[in-house]
């Protein structure tokens, strides 16, 4: 069977016009990542990698955000190699009126394009499976929680799988892997609305909370300012 595949530049939902300068400020989560653009991600099946998104500063949907050389991936029941259900302490030590986070999940399998509830991977719409716990300086807190079907999905989806209901859809591509089943890839971009712009937030904490297969993983946070 012959492949349509779409040219790269129609895939690609990024632009390189940047934000005001100030407007935005990039938490650097180079130290606490633990999986490589370039790496096999999932089950390590090779070619399987997100090389396609490029190390840098990149724009998604009107939000700057600096891609650092790998990501934050939590762990999952069907990833065999040992990987954090939590990455504690990210330092911020800034003020902002926003947080935008460019992120996915390995595995899921409820993306609607066919009925696969029976499939070990099939994650149920509305389930929390992963949150981001923000720490003020004064002590308090509060969480942006990770919804499966309204912050993200299955990173690998067709042109049939659902969208999400809360998040956006902020990049779409392709790896060697999904090329040869004719799937294609894609990241999303969530955005908080702070409650305490004027607090200083210390640290976030990355944590998986429900035993299920998706493998959330973090690629860029983006503070925004008043």
């Amino acid at each position: 069977m012959m492949k349509l595949l779409l040219p790269t530049t129609t895939l690609l939902l990024l632009t390189f016009s940047p934000a005001p300068p100030g407007k935005f400020t990039y938490v650097d989560l180079k130290s606490y990542s633990n999986q490589k653009l370039t790496d096999n991600f999932g089950s390590g099946r090779d070619g399987n990698d997100l090389k396609a998104v490029r190390e840098g500063e990149r724009t998604f949907l009107g939000v700057n955000c600096k891609v650092g050389p790998g990501v934050i991936q939590l762990g999952s029941k069907l990833i065999d190699k040992k990987l954090p259900l939590e990455v504690a302490g990210i330092k911020v030590d800034k003020t902002c009126a926003k947080i935008h986070i460019l992120q996915a999940t390995g595995y899921g399998r409820g993306n609607g394009d066919v009925n696969q509830e029976d499939s070990p991977m099939f994650v149920k719409d509305g389930t929390t499976i992963a949150e981001y716990r923000i720490k003020y300086d004064d002590g308090t807190k509060a969480t942006i929680p990770v919804v499966y079907g309204e912050d993200v999905r299955d990173w690998w989806f067709t042109e049939q799988s659902k969208g999400v209901s809360r998040g956006k859809v902020a990049w779409k591509g392709e790896n060697e892997l999904s090329n040869s089943f004719e799937i294609q890839i894609r990241l999303y971009l969530t955005s908080w609305d702070n409650p305490h712009p004027n607090k200083k937030i210390a640290t976030i904490d990355y944590a998986k909370v429900d035993d299920t297969p998706a493998a959330p993983f973090c690629v860029a946070i983006t503070l925004e300012s008043k």
